[in-house]
C-alpha cells in the first residue's frame, strides 16, 4: 500500500554530506519530506525537539556517535530508526538492535531497497 506524499518527515543523521543529499532527493522524489543532520551531538535533540516520524541513523559520526543517540533518544522518541552504516561486523548488527533500533542496514543499499524498508517501517509505525 503506498504512502501518502509529503505527509511522512525523515530525518537523515549523516555526515557524508553528499551521500546524505543524494539520499534525501531520492526520499523527496518519492514522497516524502526530509532533513538532514550532519552532527552527531545535535542529532539527538533534533530527534527529540522534531519529532520525525523515521530517523535514519549513521553510526560514525562526528561529536557522537550513532549507538549513543539511538540510547539518549529512545525514551523520548517512539518513531522507528533504521541505522545505516558501512559496518558489517555482526556484533554491531545486533548492539544497533538491542540500543533500540528498528533495522539495521548496510551501505551500499539500493535507493529502491532503502525506500522499502522505510516504507515498512512506516506502516509498521501507523498500524494500531
Amino acid at each position: 500500500m503506498p504512502l501518502e506524499p509529503h505527509t511522512w518527515h525523515v530525518l537523515i543523521v549523516e555526515d557524508d554530506q553528499r551521500l546524505a543529499e543524494l539520499t534525501s532527493d531520492y526520499l523527496q522524489n518519492n514522497g516524502l519530506s526530509v532533513s538532514i543532520e550532519g552532527n552527531g551531538a545535535l542529532a539527538a535533540s533534533r530527534i527529540i525537539d522534531e519529532q520525525p516520524d523515521l530517523v535514519i541513523l549513521d553510526l560514525m559520526l562526528p561529536g557522537e556517535d550513532g549507538f549513543s543517540i539511538c540510547r539518549t533518544v529512545r525514551d523520548r522518541y517512539d518513531g522507528p530508526i533504521l541505522m545505516l552504516t558501512a559496518r558489517t561486523d555482526d556484533t554491531d548488527h545486533i548492539q544497533g538492535l538491542d540500543t533500540g533500533a528498528d533495522d539495521f542496514v548496510c551501505k551500499p543499499v539500493h535507493p529502491r531497497v532503502l525506500l522499502a524498508r522505510i516504507h515498512a517501517l512506516l506502516r509498521r509505525s501507523e498500524a494500531p
